[in-house]
């Protein structure tokens, strides 16, 4: 490392480590230095394990490579139920295009930007990193108050809530939960959608003819905020792929385009953000392309004016191409992404203002004569999940390609009647004089999974610091809501049990 990247290290370290509660920060910088994006759990597992072990705490990782940490009572508290602290220890990678960042090597380069915390152009990890420092907080501090701890850290949670489900009956003796994955100060989260995967693949022969005097151009399309489809599916922000497809119908239908090869998004559950393709096209008409791209690109702006900051939409000339996608393919698979739903299906009656049901055209990627497509549905209600699953799977199959339909995990039922609610109510009015939003959520946390696994009755309540832009290089923080927060968890650990 150079002397001025070493600088900038020391001087983000002593910065973030000095914030308001240290002992938060201090573990939630010592985070962003260990790579873990979903599926790379060992650096992160054996931090973890270390830090349990340090305190003499009893520390063991299950199969799946869950970490759980059990800290006795206070004196005093030993009566009282014990409580599990759970959070996730993975995190979404997601960088702008012209970042260079290997999130399998490289630490999140970690910042404060006036009243938050955020990473210089990719995800900052807050989610679920956040959650993790608080409890690793709880479990070190040695004056604080409480009932008998289980503090839970799972793995993989972005890629399919994998910990969770691996979880077995009998590890747990809890019968609270305080899941700390929320992402809004003020609010107590009771309930959470459920979901599931679904997968369309389309397997080709490469078209090797190219005809004669074509030309090949790539087109970009960025700038889009994407995010969390679970969190801001319903602000109505541009998906990437569904526009790229757009513009890619018009080019086949009226330019004499081919496709070549399509590219957007990443996550199941992240909007995407960027897309990409390759095109040919008769050389006369290059520059009707080019004004076509531009055409795009206002119109695009227009649509999404004060929703998008800035869609950028360009075209720039390449080498041909070795291969196209076939004609037929290529129909089908722009007609399938043009007739596939994105979005919010349906709305929660009981909750007003709460998505019941979405569906996340999240990837499409072709290589090597296969097109694959990767889609998250989302659902509080299971039957409409999977009228949602049915009808991706539909779109599809017209269009010929295998569908698979995986990764179905429970949602999270609400109890407002629930004493561990009524505590943390009590426990939040006491201290700001004001009463918490009690809220069900879109997105999905491992509170139902967990409740379902874990082999008896689990009273949960979740709730965290305000984080926005959760999924995106647009991630963020705010300092205050974490001391706020952490100051509310210590506070509740004295009185629930």
């Amino acid at each position: 490392m150079r002397e001025n990247e070493l600088n900038t290290f020391f001087m983000a370290e002593n910065e973030i480590s000095n914030l308001k509660p240290q002992n938060v920060w201090h573990h939630f910088y010592e985070l962003t230095q260990i790579p873990r994006p979903t599926g790379h759990m060992k650096e992160v597992t054996k931090f973890l394990m270390n830090f349990g072990k340090s305190l003499d705490l009893e520390t063991f990782q299950d199969r799946a490579g869950n970490v759980l940490i059990r800290k006795p009572a206070s004196k005093g508290f030993e009566g009282k139920q014990t409580v599990i602290l759970q959070a996730h220890l993975d995190m979404v990678p997601q960088k702008n295009s012209d970042t260079i960042h290997d999130f399998i090597k490289d630490p999140i380069d970690a910042y404060i930007d006036g009243d938050k915390v955020r990473a210089r152009s990719t995800t900052l990890g807050a989610d679920n990193g956040i959650g993790v420092a608080m409890i690793m907080a709880v479990l070190e501090d040695k004056l604080l108050q409480h009932p008998p701890i289980e503090a839970l850290f799972t793995v993989d949670e972005e890629g399919g809530m994998n910990g969770a489900l691996s979880l077995k009956k009998g590890l747990f003796r809890g019968t609270l939960m305080l899941n700390l994955d929320s992402e809004q100060e003020g609010e107590l989260c009771v309930g959470c959608a459920g979901g599931a995967d679904v997968n369309a693949t389309i397997q080709y022969k490469d078209d090797t003819e190219i005809a004669t005097g074509d030309v090949a151009f790539r087109v970009n399309l960025k700038g889009l905020k994407g995010g969390h489809s679970g969190v801001q599916i319903h602000l109505g922000r541009a998906n990437a792929i569904k526009l790229i497809n757009r513009f890619l119908k018009d080019a086949v239908r009226n330019y004499e385009a081919r496709l070549s090869s399509i590219q957007g998004g990443s996550l199941r559950n992240a909007i995407p953000r960027e897309a990409f393709a390759v095109i040919t096209i008769p050389e006369q008409l290059s520059e009707d392309l080019i004004d076509l791209v531009k055409e795009y690109e206002d119109l695009f702006n227009e649509e999404y004016r004060g929703i998008e900051d800035g869609i950028i939409f360009e075209a720039e000339k390449v080498k041909l191409p070795k291969s196209l996608i076939p004609v037929e393919i290529q129909d089908d698979i722009i007609n399938a992404i043009e007739g596939c739903p994105h979005g919010v299906m349906s709305m929660l009656a009981d909750f007003p203002g709460v998505v019941e049901s979405s569906v996340n055209l999240a990837a499409v990627t072709s290589a090597k004569g296969k097109i694959e497509v990767k889609l998250m549905v989302r659902s509080s209600s299971e039957s409409r999940k999977e009228w949602v699953c049915s009808s991706v799977e539909s779109v599809f199959l017209l269009a010929g390609a295998k569908v698979e339909i995986n990764g179905d995990y429970p949602g999270w039922q609400p109890d407002i009647d629930s004493e561990l609610l009524h505590t943390m109510e009590k426990v939040y009015f006491e201290k700001y004089e004001r009463r918490p939003i009690v809220s069900v959520i879109h997105a999905g946390l491992e509170c139902g999974i967990i409740q379902s696994n874990i082999g008896h009755k689990v009273d949960i309540v979740s709730f965290g610091p305000t984080i926005t832009g959760a999924h995106s290089p647009d991630e963020s923080v705010e300092i205050e809501s974490v001391g706020k927060t952490y100051d509310y968890l210590i506070s509740a650990l004295e009185q629930i049990g």
